[in-house]
């Protein structure tokens, strides 16, 4: 394997050509006349523009990159995260192409990228599911059969859906019509199937999620769990791991179930299990994320792995060399996804110019970036600018390594996740490890975070006033 293209765009593209390279592997950026200026073009060893701004008429054109693959002699394909990354019909393209896909085969794909055909998949294997039903329904007679025999509150899923989209919790019947038919509405917009399926909603639930490894030698690995709770609008915005709930025996059972989901669909390459656990510890399969995730990096830190290196070597043909005895948690590491989000206004996308644009630095701290200053941030796009870790020896260690690596980090022309990680990282809630999916809705307020943001500010003016007169005292000095 001598040359890669990244079909991707941002932090994610930088991530995986750092790896190529430092395995003295070539790469190619491919981009949109509105990335023409982005940093993992500059970072590449050839760049390629694709198409236009908007996704399918540039990073979802699976035709036109295998295209430029093709010209450029291209060996492999690594899709990042989001666009192609879980795209079926793409893995095949690339196969029939003779281009490796760097990924899981197009079937592993197919089958987990439906959560009923991946819940069909891992029944065989005796892993806990929540209550409910392994069908697709759109008849809402049938929905309040169903909700009335497994107890409200109930959960609403689209079958083929992610990122919180086509997803409605109800608590009581009268409601179940209304958000039935918004969750199929929702799902038929977003991914073009409004197939949707009803399970028990699980109340104060932790998002407990295992990355798995697997080589086409027959050896799987799982690197240990992250935990997620931390979202907004059912979407990750804050990881760490390890858990700090989760005991030993736990962490085994958790780990050997990800093996088996993995085992379930004949699983290549990189991937990620998630399950919910319940207030009592009791865990249950949720889906698999067959590509990988955004949130990686904390276990790379915490098993002391390259993950894209290892998707890299399983492509290639290679045997894991490490054993699952062999691994073993190394400290803590927290990760904060740093949108261009207003967290004053519902978290919605703050589009806009980086006019300071100041990345912290030190030991512990590590900055997966895709943005430098002067750029313009693109409406087209997820709004994510970076991904912020920190690691420490201890739990306590890492969080307040990243308090410092936020107030550290220079942002201005744009509203950012920032202010709100620094919240959640200094909640009591959040610092002695009580968390769950509904810490935003319980414990956070705009009003607060502004009311924090403003006091912060007005310090931070008394200080720059008080060194401002010492600075005059020092300067009359010498004329007395």
């Amino acid at each position: 394997m001598k040359k890669i293209l990244v079909a991707n765009r941002g932090e994610i593209a930088i991530r995986v050509m750092k790896t190529a390279q430092k395995m003295g592997i070539k790469t190619v950026a491919v981009f949109s006349t509105a990335d023409r200026n982005a940093p993992h073009v500059k970072f590449a060893d050839e760049a390629v523009c694709i198409g236009e701004p908007p996704s399918n008429k540039s990073y979802l054109r699976g035709d036109k990159i295998i295209e430029v693959a093709k010209k450029l002699g291209v060996d492999a394909i690594h899709p990042g995260y989001g666009f192609l990354s879980e795209n079926a019909l793409f893995a095949e393209l690339c196969e029939q192409n003779n281009i490796i896909f760097i990924g899981p085969r197009s079937k592993a794909i197919k089958i987990m990228g439906s959560k009923l055909a991946a819940k069909d998949a891992v029944k065989h294997y005796n892993i806990p599911m929540v209550p409910g039903i392994d069908e697709a329904i759109t008849d809402v007679s049938k929905a309040k059969e169903i909700a009335k025999e497994i107890g409200f509150p109930i959960l609403i899923k689209a079958s083929a859906g992610g990122g919180g989209k086509g997803m409605r919790v109800v608590e009581k019947e009268s409601d179940l019509e209304s958000q039935m038919n918004r969750a199929i509405s929702e799902a038929t917009s977003a991914f073009g199937d409004g197939s949707v399926f009803i399970e028990k909603y699980v109340t104060s639930p932790r998002h407990i999620e295992i990355q798995i490894m697997v080589d086409s030698h027959g050896n799987v690995l799982h690197f240990f769990e992250r935990e997620c709770s931390i979202q907004r609008r059912h979407q990750k915005v804050i990881e760490e791991a390890p858990s700090s709930v989760l005991t030993p025996e736990l962490r085994v059972k958790m780990g050997e179930a990800a093996i088996k989901v993995a085992k379930s669909c004949d699983y290549l390459g990189a991937g990620t299990v998630e399950f919910l656990l319940d207030a009592n510890h009791n865990f249950y399969f949720l889906e698999m994320n067959t590509r990988l995730q955004v949130e990686h990096p904390v276990s790379e830190i915490i098993a002391g792995v390259d993950l894209v290196e290892l998707q890299i070597r399983i492509a290639r043909g290679e045997a894991l060399s490490i054993k699952q005895e062999d691994l073993k948690i190394l400290g803590h590491a927290l990760e904060l996804r740093v949108y261009a989000e207003d967290p004053l206004n519902d978290f919605l996308p703050s589009v806009g110019h980086l006019d300071t644009y100041k990345l912290p630095v030190g030991e512990g701290i590590r900055v997966d970036n895709g943005f430098e200053e002067g750029m313009d941030i693109p409406i087209y796009y997820d709004p994510m600018l970076s991904k912020l870790i920190t690691y420490g020896t201890t739990r306590e260690e890492a969080i307040q390594l990243m308090i410092k690596a936020i107030y550290d980090y220079h942002i201005e022309g744009v509203k950012t996740t920032l202010p709100f990680g620094k919240y959640v990282f200094e909640h009591e809630a959040f610092r002695s490890g009580n968390i769950d999916t509904h810490f935003v809705k319980t414990y956070y307020s705009p009003e607060v975070l502004k009311q924090q943001m403003e006091t912060e500010a007005k310090i931070a003016a008394l200080i720059a006033v008080k060194q401002y007169m010492e600075d005059q005292k020092l300067v009359r000095l010498p004329n007395q």
